[in-house]
């Protein structure tokens, strides 16, 4: 059985004591092991990264960003062994794996820039013969703690960053699917980093906890649950760390009487369904405005839910493939049961699916559910399946309000032809990424990512200039050349306004 190891120092570190099963979704056969760590295996890995940290902090930014260029050109390379492979584990079909290592790569793109984003500010004159300027430093060993669903993309979100600032990084992939995350540390070594500088550890929660307790590793971001990126930050804060940590989702799209309802349809296919809704920034919930809205909205998508193609995860005529492992197909099926207990119409019913030939793989159907209600405990939380909830609206404020009290604040959308409309919801919804006739808004790669309450916990976001500050520290330097004079007529005087 093929085994996945740790990628320390450039290379594997032997035998493991423990071992995690890695699946194939679309056969529900074990493919492969992955080692599993602890803490002395952490330990080993930040004493090889604070060999090299220093070093590569003093290289100059047009040097590290070279490095990433040849990083980003051996991903493009490379891309279609990644996409395979990322598949393989994760079960989302190839052309969506290589939006997912796409998605990555505009973040080291961004990080290729790194000369121009690091630079700080001065201020000639800030008093007699004052100059003021500012400089940013890297922190020194970053962490971060990725989830199944994006295991290319996240990963490349958060080291990218870190080790174009200066960083030396270690990565603490899902075990459910850690192969890319591995495949991408080599070919960081390959691009001319330093061994050392970019790290993979595996491992459950006695490595997370070991990363959250290590003394000499300052920062840590973390994408996944909402419970567990609660524990992080609390964790990791009460550990003095800077920790951003990104939580569930239960993203909303409004749909007013005014959209187009043949796009809508359109978009709500690929984000609802797409990647077997294993995505943060899926759309699970849409909200139409008004009962004709709803009913006209129904009638438009029960064709096109029924015409979604279900099939392994190389089949390139699939729409999306399997969840990723067995415990989570019965999760969502049990989403779908509590649903139907607690009132909601099943319209289209995903559970039990089998694909013929791939019986035992971990296949549910796409699923609507209408007449869902706000008091429902599979609306408040994430199901992160291919099922699509129906809330109906009475109005444009019950629109608003419905994201606006969730739990969750991730993502939120607005259909509608109506500038106004959109403007003002924009303005007055409660949530930290909106889309306009956008169902899936996440930032481009200059911008940044975060969401709202229960979505994300800290305050700086990933990637873009709120991932620079993130990954390092602003140092302020005021500076003096006196003229030697004895008068006293060249004393030191606090710049002041006045």
């Amino acid at each position: 059985m093929r085994q996945v190891d740790h990628f320390i120092a450039g290379g594997a570190t032997g035998s493991a004591t423990r071992k995690h099963q890695i699946w194939n979704p679309s056969t529900g056969e074990v493919q492969a092991e992955v080692a599993l760590g602890d803490a002395a295996l952490l330990q080993k890995a930040v004493d090889e990264a604070k060999k090299v940290q220093p070093e590569w902090a003093a290289t100059n930014p047009q040097r590290r960003a070279r490095v990433m260029f040849e990083f980003k050109r051996l991903v493009e390379a490379n891309k279609q062994e990644l996409a395979e492979l990322l598949s393989s584990e994760h079960g989302k079909v190839v052309e969506d794996a290589h939006g997912d290592v796409q998605r990555g790569l505009e973040v080291i793109e961004f990080a290729c820039g790194i000369p121009q984003a690091l630079k700080g500010e001065y201020t000639q004159g800030a008093g007699p013969g004052i100059d003021v300027y500012s400089m940013r430093q890297p922190l020194g060993i970053g962490a971060g703690i990725t989830p199944f669903n994006f295991p290319a993309m996240i990963p490349m979100w958060m080291f990218g960053m870190a080790i174009a600032a200066g960083n030396a990084f270690i990565l603490k992939p899902s075990e459910r699917d850690p192969s890319v995350p591995v495949r991408l540390a080599e070919l960081f070594v390959e691009a001319g980093a330093p061994e050392g500088l970019l790290q993979v550890v595996h491992g459950d929660k006695e490595m997370v906890d070991a990363i959250l307790d290590h003394p000499d590793i300052p920062a840590i971001s973390f994408v996944g649950s909402s419970d567990i990126a609660q524990y992080i930050y609390s964790r990791g804060t009460a550990n003095a760390k800077r920790v951003q940590a990104f939580g569930g989702a239960k993203n909303h799209g409004i749909v007013m009487p005014d959209a187009d309802l043949d796009q809508v349809v359109n978009d709500l296919a690929g984000a609802a369904f797409g990647s077997a809704g294993e995505r943060c920034m899926a759309l699970p919930v849409v909200v139409p405005v008004g009962e004709d809205t709803a009913d006209r909205l129904r009638e438009k998508l029960i064709p096109a839910i029924n015409a979604l193609r279900v099939g392994v995860s190389n089949d390139p005529e699939a729409h999306y493939g399997p969840v990723v492992t067995p415990e989570h197909k019965a999760r969502v099926e049990g989403w779908i049961d509590t649903a139907e207990k607690e009132g909601a119409e099943v319209v289209i019913d995903g559970r039990g699916f089998s694909l013929q030939g791939h019986e035992d793989g971990f296949f549910v159907g796409p699923t609507l559910l209408d007449r869902v209600t706000p008091d429902m405990e599979s609306y408040k939380e994430e199901i992160f399946g291919p099922v699509l909830q129906i809330v109906r609206a009475r109005d444009f404020e019950d629109a608003v309000r419905l994201p606006s009290e969730h739990q969750y604040g991730n993502g939120v959308a607005i259909f509608t032809r109506n500038g106004h409309a959109a403007r003002e919801f924009a303005s007055r919804v409660n949530v930290g990424m909106v889309g306009i006739n956008v169902p899936i808004p996440v930032p481009v790669s200059y911008h940044s990512f975060g969401g709202w309450k229960r979505s994300g916990f800290g305050d700086i976001d990933q990637y873009g200039m709120e991932g620079l500050k993130f990954w390092t520290k602003a140092k302020k330097v005021t500076q003096r050349w006196p003229d030697g004079g004895g008068d006293g007529s060249n004393a030191f005087v606090i710049p002041t306004m006045g």
